[in-house]
């Protein structure tokens, strides 16, 4: 009897077996581009080693002072950009004003594909608290399923790994008795985080020039300041947001003149912007410690 057996068969099979696996590996990570930081964290932790991402606006200023560095810092991406397979918006006020227009200007220019902004359901939500950044990063997991649907448990349990970073920085009992005794006057953009998260007390809030009709100036907090100082008595501290410029000094001063030692400290809202807060949950670590 032949006992012989043919190889040609099992080698065959063998190929089959290995090619697939290797193209799998071998696939290129999807490139990302992202309109600020606060999306490119998602994207980068959700994606993993399946996403390489970048953000278009520097975090350390706010999009709207930033009209000569965002078209420079598009020029030198531009290889990633031309091949980029996501573009990820916030599409908040910023986004839609200066971000959005400087991408999409570059694009039309240099003739490279059409695209489509992946945009979130609520701009006006913020992203500045553990609530709205878990909200945020559900979206950029849905997103990437959509274009990459072969990866989705791998994006769902990376998903839920990035949620569970802002478990860490929620404040202790401790540090809620304190932060609720305490009285501080804030920037507009981190008015939310404060009072909502933090449970601070807000006296008063100030904000640029161009929001809520100039009403809210510093300026005219300080009219307030000297109007009724007694309403100031038990501030604490002045909270700035870093990316929209140095605000509030002359808050800061005014108190001191009524004998109110008032400490200003600044907060961020960009992971990437100061040194050790390079995350979402960083970034909101950093804040709340700033003020305990």
């Amino acid at each position: 009897m032949n006992t012989k057996i043919s190889i040609i068969p099992i080698l065959v099979l063998a190929i089959f077996l290995i090619v697939p696996a290797c193209g799998q590996a071998e696939r290129p990570a999807l490139k990302i581009v992202c309109t600020t930081s606060v999306l490119m964290d998602p994207a980068k932790y959700i994606g993993g080693d399946r996403v390489e991402a970048i953000s278009i606006a520097d975090p350390t200023l706010c999009p709207h002072l930033q009209t000569d560095i965002i078209p420079n810092r598009i020029q030198l991406n531009m290889d990633f950009i031309k091949n980029a397979d996501m573009f990820m918006a916030y599409n908040d006020s910023n986004d839609q004003k200066y971000n959005m227009p400087a991408v999409n200007d570059f694009i039309k220019a240099n003739n490279f594909k059409a695209f489509e902004w992946n945009t979130t359901s609520n701009p006006s939500r913020g992203w500045n608290t553990p609530t709205n950044s878990r909200l945020l990063a559900s979206e950029v997991k849905g997103w990437l399923e959509e274009k990459d649907p072969a990866n989705k448990t791998y994006y769902e349990q990376r998903c839920n790994d990035y949620a569970k970073t802002f478990d860490a920085v929620e404040p202790t009992e401790s540090e809620k008795k304190q932060l609720n005794e305490t009285a501080v006057i804030v920037m507009l953009w981190q008015k939310d985080p404060v009072q909502n998260w933090l449970g601070m007390k807000v006296v008063n809030f100030f904000a640029p020039e161009f929001a809520m009709n100039g009403t809210k100036t510093a300026a005219k907090i300080v009219d307030d300041i000297n109007a009724n100082p007694d309403k100031y008595q038990n501030v604490t501290y002045v909270i700035e947001n870093m990316q929209s410029g140095e605000l509030a000094k002359g808050i800061e001063e005014s108190l001191k003149d009524k004998g109110i030692n008032a400490t200003r400290v600044i907060f961020t809202n960009f992971p990437g912007s100061v040194p050790g807060a390079d995350t979402m949950a960083e970034v909101l670590n950093y804040n709340k410690h700033l003020v305990l």
